[in-house]
């Protein structure tokens, strides 16, 4: 235990340093955020936050995997790893020449068969029996594809208030490591995720709206974590020891960007423009149109993420049919959140005056 809390303090101290340097080092050579019709901030502020923290996750992450090797990690996990790296130079790289679409999604797809390939999958739907589809088998693997590629980018699309996106991921990172240990997970993989939220703490530091952001995470930051969080409840203990996490419990743990972007694109296509144009109809956006500031924005959806978590928590806790409604709940609670913030949106923008 003294030597898990001294690997977290320790990835906490040194994403603090790595943070910090990259933001002398952007002031320095102007490394500055882009700002487009989906920024909501002015002045020059850093961008590449994500290559502080993500790189010091990923020096942890290889520690963990190697210092620590299990079924589920160890050689196993080195495509994985292999694939973090890759997300994250692209991400990068796309923070100074933006890549075309075509070419951010090949990467991502090779990123995601690196995860597939080694068996990293969803096997359930359920803990419990429901016979149909109660072993996914070979459904496993375009399923569990479709996944990662998914929520690679759902994370951008929230990254737009300061503090947002790295604390709504650290949060989700806290209770994936939770939810691990409760499943059996007492070692590697749990870890993993408090490293993240750790990595991410250093992070936040300097980009909580207190007043403002000093350095953003850019897409470096926002892609790969996106990724981590897809391939976490993805994690087994291998020889199919199932303890990777059903993919509704997953999802549920990730209504926040899951609604976001499904939302992002029914406007995109109702509206017949580009699936990645940019606009400022983000759940963030919407809640600033009702008169919250970064901090309210903050406030109202780290509340959300961590009473969904709770949600999905006690769902664990308990079997069968009981498991499947307090499920249901945490789905039920995002639902009704994203509907009120939409009609109530446009019931502000009605009131507006033309003109």
């Amino acid at each position: 235990m003294p030597e898990i809390v001294g690997i977290i303090i320790f990835t906490f101290v040194l994403s603090l340093m790595a943070v910090a340097l990259m933001i002398r080092l952007s002031h320095k050579k102007s490394w500055y955020d882009k700002i487009n019709e989906r920024k909501i901030h002015t002045g020059n502020v850093p961008r590449l936050g994500g290559v502080g923290f993500v790189s010091v996750f990923i020096i942890m992450a290889f520690f963990i995997t190697f210092k620590f090797p299990t079924g589920h990690l160890g050689i196993r996990f080195l495509p994985a790893l292999c694939a973090f790296i890759l997300i994250f130079i692209a991400g990068v790289y796309d923070d100074f020449r933006a890549l075309a679409p075509r070419h951010k999604l090949f990467i991502q797809i090779i990123a995601a068969l690196c995860v597939v390939i080694p068996d990293y999958t969803f096997h359930r739907l359920f803990f419990f029996d429901i016979g149909f589809f109660s072993e996914l088998n070979w459904i496993r693997y375009p399923l569990s594809f479709l996944w990662l590629v998914g929520l690679t980018n759902a994370i951008n699309l929230i990254d737009g208030v300061d503090g947002l996106a790295g604390g709504i991921s650290a949060l989700i990172a806290l209770i994936y490591a939770g939810i691990l240990v409760i499943l059996g997970d007492t070692g590697s993989t749990a870890l993993l995720g408090l490293c993240l939220a750790a990595a991410l703490g250093g992070f936040l530091i300097f980009n909580a709206p207190f007043p403002k952001a000093k350095i953003f995470m850019g897409d470096g930051g926002s892609q790969f974590l996106g990724f981590i969080l897809a391939l976490l409840p993805l994690i087994d203990k291998g020889e199919r020891g199932y303890t990777a996490l059903p993919l509704p419990y997953a999802a549920a743990l990730l209504i926040i960007p899951i609604f976001d972007t499904i939302a992002a694109m029914w406007r995109r296509i109702r509206d017949g423009r580009r699936i990645d144009s940019p606009d400022r109809s983000h759940i963030h956006h919407k809640l600033m149109n009702l008169g919250l500031n970064a901090r309210g924005v903050d406030g109202v959806l780290y509340g959300l993420q961590i009473l969904l978590g709770g949600v999905v928590f006690l769902s664990l806790t308990v079997k069968g049919i009981r498991s499947l409604r307090l499920l249901c709940v945490a789905y039920l609670i995002g639902i009704v959140f994203f509907t009120a913030i939409h009609f109530m949106n446009q019931k502000v923008k009605n009131q507006e005056p033309e003109g």
